[in-house]
């Protein structure tokens, strides 16, 4: 939903039909339901045993990493942790964090939370205000606490961040005479055109100027964003909750998008997810990507790749409003639902420390929430991408309106990077395209003012108390729905 976000691997094709993978996860969750209704609440820190939900269960590297940091967690204070399996995909795994909250079910503890899922999920998490000292929290970057703050209620603590950004070609750049990044779309798309006219003219004839993610997914919405904002179209939604959309800065955005496809751009860009992107930029067969800080960035430096030590990044291209990087990250919460509040808060503070987020940079690159770490030598040996990449967020950081549109969130970027797409596939024109979304999305929020969202899935029962079979069952239609979804 992020992001990519890299540890949901996005870019990959979810089949229709769920999977004996699924519903193998889907028991495992219900173990976890029905061990809960046996766990003590009085039991002291030292045997206690939290449970977590991770969106990169998934990744092995990460399982890795995510078992030591726990393993030092119980050396610390006696806690174990057990971690639960989670689905795929990211439309999965937020049907399944809401199912499991709004249930009432006591595990998990502790939940991985999305930059964008904070105002989807809050009603059922706890406020960390209650357990995290406040000089802790102000660590952190004050952009993500806000994010993570929720009608006064900080529900998520912090622990990473990812930005968009403009990857770019540094031995193609000196090649054709050029001594910088584009500062601007239409430098872009000059030297875009020039480089890939100049790279085919060799006999490569696959090369493009310039990739990113036009599929009809939050990808796209990220990227539209982006483009919108940085003429000063806005967010879509302002922090009122007023509809904003449909005025002719982001028209215009939109239709600069369009004409790069098939132009500078594949014409399959339209249906370019992250790591579609990537695995052209990796072949070496473009100029520029839009892509994350993170995981790609880790993955275009990497020993395989055929643009290690020949690419660097750069903040996205200017338009008449300056620059713009839509932000990603992961937080953690407490559910609300937990036997064990104060426990889950410690795993949370733990997770999301200056000694955590260091160790965690030296072995993911991933970015960290505490500005002050952009500053450590020891950091910076390891990531000398960072002073960039928080030049990106100082100059231009910009968070999807999720917190403003709640659980209504998922609904408005669907229609919106819907009614993107039908512009960059040539279906409607932007200014028509911009005209009904503004309709849609008035009459979505009007019809779904009191939270009762009808195109929204709506959350189970607890299956706490019910046979196995049918619980399983409701968890095995869950992910079918989340599939169909994606």
């Amino acid at each position: 939903m992020n992001s990519i976000n890299e540890k949901s691997h996005p870019g990959r094709r979810y089949p229709l039909s769920v999977t004996f993978r699924e519903l193998s996860i889907a028991c495992a969750i219900l173990f976890f339901f029905l061990a809960s209704g046996c766990q003590s609440a009085g039991r002291g820190s030292s045997e206690v045993t939290l449970t977590l939900i991770d969106q990169a269960w998934v990744d092995k590297e990460y399982q890795l990493r995510l078992r030591e940091e726990l393993l030092e967690f119980k050396k610390q204070t006696g806690i174990q942790v057990e971690v639960l399996p989670a689905p795929e995909a990211a439309v999965e795994q937020l049907l399944a964090w809401r199912r499991l909250l709004e249930s009432g079910a006591k595990t998990p503890d502790v939940y991985a939370i999305d930059v964008i899922w904070p105002g989807i999920l809050a009603d059922n998490l706890l406020d960390l205000r209650t357990y995290v000292p406040a000089e802790e929290i102000k660590i952190h970057f004050p952009q993500l606490v806000s994010n993570s703050t929720v009608n006064g209620r900080l529900v998520a603590l912090p622990t990473d961040l990812t930005e968009g950004v403009l990857f770019y070609r540094l031995d193609l750049l000196r090649e054709y005479g050029y001594h910088a990044p584009p500062k601007t779309w239409q430098e872009l798309e000059t030297m875009a055109k020039r480089i890939q006219a100049g790279e085919r003219a060799k006999g490569n004839k696959e090369f493009w100027g310039y990739v990113w993610q036009g599929a009809p997914s939050e990808a796209l919405t990220c990227n539209a964003l982006e483009w919108q904002v940085s003429e000063g179209g806005g967010t879509i939604l302002d922090e009122s909750g007023r509809i904003t959309v449909n005025n002719p800065a982001a028209i215009r955005a939109w239709e600069r998008a369009a004409r790069w496809v098939g132009s500078i751009s594949p014409p399959a860009v339209i249906a370019y997810k992250e790591w579609d992107a990537l695995n052209i930029w990796q072949a070496g067969q473009a100029a520029f990507m839009r892509n994350w800080t993170g995981g790609a960035y880790a993955s275009a430096s990497a020993p395989h790749s055929a643009t290690k030590g020949r690419f660097d990044i750069a903040p996205l291209p200017a338009g008449a409003a300056g620059t713009a990087s839509v932000i990603g990250g992961d937080a953690y919460g407490v559910s609300r639902h937990s036997l064990h509040p104060r426990e889950a808060a410690m795993l949370v503070r733990f997770l999301g420390s200056c000694d955590e987020q260091v160790r965690r940079s030296h072995v993911l690159a991933e970015l960290p929430s505490i500005p002050q770490l952009y500053n450590d030598p020891d950091v910076l040996v390891a990531n000398p991408q960072f002073p960039r990449a928080l030049e990106v967020f100082r100059k231009g950081a910009v968070f999807r309106p999720s917190t403003v549109s709640r659980k209504m969130y998922p609904e408005v970027s669907r229609a919106y990077f819907e009614a993107v797409h039908a512009v960059l596939s040539g279906k409607k024109s932007a200014s028509k395209a911009a005209s009904d979304l503004e309709d849609e999305l008035r009459q979505m929020l009007k019809t779904t003012s009191s939270n009762a969202n009808p195109r929204a899935p709506l959350a189970i029962s607890s299956a706490i108390g019910k046979k196995a079979s049918t619980a399983a069952t409701d968890l095995w239609l869950a992910f079918g729905e989340a599939s169909r979804l994606h």
